[in-house]
């Protein structure tokens, strides 16, 4: 019975997604010129993400097969598998149709006023988080319904991570080298304002803008929401007896935040006036305090002991801590941004300098958080409560996805205003949209990597207890040896993913400076650029170049497992949590705080845009656009990937 309650929550924010998206392609999308432009990136973007999806069906496809004939495992799990990465596929395509139609009608709108084009960027951002949670329970709660065991549902969180690993990865390659590539030849070379119509590469930047945060973070979120659910459901079988509602208690709580991110949604439209970035907190505390209140009596309700509050209670406080540091560490209200701003005055040296150590500085509170978290939630319910904190940490997702995928909508919005000509005004608001969701974005990839932390950790217990792992010895070689390779694969993944996206931002530098030398005209803005040509290089440059890192976070647990033995398969999932979680916080936070340098610079301070301090700024921020979109948040998607396989393949060693 409490399976339907989710089932149909997830239904009922479906039909919410459905109202508004018919709401939302009423909205007037403006002048000719505006629709051209709106046009290039909804194709460019839907483009790509064909291309991205074939290469993803003939992975899916093979997966499926080798599960279903593998002893051990067979086609209940193989099914599962198919459903998850279809689901996930769907979210990020819906994610990506929406933004691309926002977009333009966020620039018409804040022509009217900032007020009225951020209602649109937001409604567009809540169509995807509530289609990324609603999905999620929906797929579960069906796969629960009917093969009655949580241990099959993992091939579910197999396939979601699967379509998570191409889309960050792709995505993150696409978007950073057409940022990059944009960056250096049009503001440093050719001395031209962000977005301007005469850079060959700024259309294939929106385009980016859309790959890499809406369906890419869309992907990295759905699977670490998915993951949550399924592993405490696992963890939950244990308790039966003692509680016989644990197995589906983290499925209530998933279908509960889904109405809360709801009713969050409504609460900040019921504010028909403030700034944007104090409604987008209404919203996202508002719906925290609609969970806590709501889980409570649902906990007393289904006679489960009040000791699981308190896991729920760390779980949400965690996630809300963990993005008010980020939000410090990167936004250029706050001191650390300003001081790498500062820094720039002396050149690009030291403006990268103090954007590593700011970065480097800022993990100490989520390792802070996380750890307490743990000692909380085990204090009151063991490893259940661990993970029961990480499904409360991602309990309302819906509306906190909203928020983070609000940026790229409002990003998209400044661009089209600025290549339409829609005037200082417009521009200038979109622009404060634009800053706002900067930080949402930051917050948001703190809040994922936090989440993925525990999510990840929760899977390696549930895979020590599979193999029947009491402990992992440090006096066994095998353990000692799959430490150190999993403390090794992120800075190899984040090698090979850096170094593509420096592959790729060369064809683009290359491209951008052949055109400007060419085509007579274009930098008087007399002639037109082939946009074209750039989005085919990055989409062709990132398709090729994902796969080096994508084998290497399927392929390395499999050998491990294999070769080496389960005890080391254990070693290597922790030494991939620890390093993996530390170097993620490190490297989103220092691109997001090189990135809001530039932006305080460019508002006017320190010399403005044009001058010395603003060109070594840009050097920072494209070394910290790889950091923040591509490196740091795949490595998100490498822990909980690599734990979710080897938990597939636990049954075989």
């Amino acid at each position: 019975m409490l399976t339907y309650f989710s089932l149909a929550a997830s239904i009922v924010a479906l039909f919410f997604v459905v109202g508004l998206i018919i709401n939302l392609v009423k909205k007037p999308q403006g002048t000719k010129e505006m629709k051209e432009v709106a046009s290039a990136i909804h194709e460019g973007s839907i483009a790509f993400l064909k291309q991205e999806y074939k290469i993803m069906a003939v992975f899916v496809v093979l997966v499926a097969v080798l599960l279903n004939f593998l002893p051990g495992i067979g086609y209940q799990t193989a099914l599962a598998f198919l459903v998850g990465a279809i689901f996930s596929g769907i979210a990020g395509n819906i994610g990506m149709q929406i933004a691309t139609r926002g977009n333009v009608r966020t620039a018409w709108a804040a022509k009217s006023g900032i007020n009225k084009a951020f209602r649109i960027a937001l409604t567009s951002g809540t169509i995807m988080g509530l289609s990324v949670v609603s999905l999620g329970v929906l797929g579960i709660a069906i796969l629960y319904l009917i093969f009655k065991d949580p241990q099959i549902i993992y091939g579910f969180g197999f396939g979601a991570s699967s379509i998570a690993l191409f889309a960050r990865v792709g995505g993150g390659i696409f978007t950073k080298s057409a940022d990059v590539g944009a960056d250096l030849v049009g503001k440093i070379e050719q001395g031209i304002p962000e977005d301007d119509p005469r850079n060959p590469a700024v259309i294939a930047d929106n385009v980016g803008d859309n790959v890499g945060d809406v369906a890419g973070m869309g992907a990295d979120l759905f699977e670490s929401y998915v993951d949550s659910i399924i592993a405490a459901m696992v963890l939950g079988v244990a308790l039966v007896a003692t509680t016989p509602r644990a197995v589906i208690l983290p499925l209530v709580l998933a279908g509960i935040g889904i109405i809360a991110s709801i009713l969050g949604y409504i609460f900040i439209n019921a504010f028909k006036k403030g700034k944007p970035h104090k409604l987008l907190n209404y919203g996202i505390f508002g719906s925290a305090g609609i969970m806590v209140i709501a889980s409570y009596f649902a906990i007393g309700w289904m006679g489960i002991g009040l000791n699981i509050f308190w896991p729920i209670i760390t779980g949400l406080a965690s996630g809300l801590i963990i993005g008010l540091a980020t939000e410090y560490f990167t936004s250029a209200r706050f001191k650390p941004t300003k001081s790498i701003a500062k820094s720039s005055e002396a050149g690009p040296a030291t403006n990268i300098i103090e954007g590593l150590s700011v970065g480097m500085f800022s993990t100490i509170v989520p390792v802070v958080v996380i750890v307490i978290a743990i000692a909380i939630s085990f204090k009151f319910a063991g490893l259940y409560g661990v993970a029961i904190a990480a499904v409360g940490m991602l309990s309302t997702l819906g509306i906190t996805l909203a928020s983070d995928s609000y940026g790229p909508v409002a990003d998209n919005a400044a661009g089209i205003a600025e290549m339409a000509h829609m005037g200082g005004v417009v521009r200038k608001r979109t622009e404060k949209l634009d800053a706002v969701g900067n930080t949402t974005a930051a917050i948001g990839k703190g809040f994922a990597v936090g989440s993925a932390a525990l999510t990840a950790l929760v899977l390696t217990i549930s895979y020590t207890r599979i193999v029947g792992l009491k402990v992992l010895d440090l006096q066994e070689p095998n353990v000692i040896i799959g430490l150190f390779i999993g403390g090794l694969l992120p800075f190899l993944f984040c090698a090979f993913t850096m170094k593509a996206v420096g592959k790729s931002a060369f064809e683009i530098v290359e491209e951008v400076r052949r055109q400007f030398r060419e085509i007579k005209g274009l930098r008087e803005g007399k002639a037109k650029p082939d946009y074209k040509r750039c989005i085919a290089i990055s989409t062709k440059s990132a398709l090729r170049q994902m796969i080096l890192p994508s084998l290497l976070a399927i392929v390395t647990p499999v050998l491990v497992g294999f070769f080496i033995g389960a005890d080391a398969l254990g070693g290597l999932l922790s030494g991939a949590v620890v390093v993996g979680f530390l170097l993620a916080v490190m490297m989103a936070n220092s691109g997001g705080a090189w990135d809001n340098a530039k932006k305080y610079i460019e508002e006017g301070n320190l010399g403005g845009k044009g001058s010395a301090t603003h060109k070594a700024a840009v050097v920072g921020d494209t070394v910290g656009d790889p950091f923040k979109d591509t490196s740091g948040p795949s490595l998100n998607i490498l822990i909980k990937l690599m734990s979710i396989i080897a938990l597939i393949i636990a049954p075989l060693l």
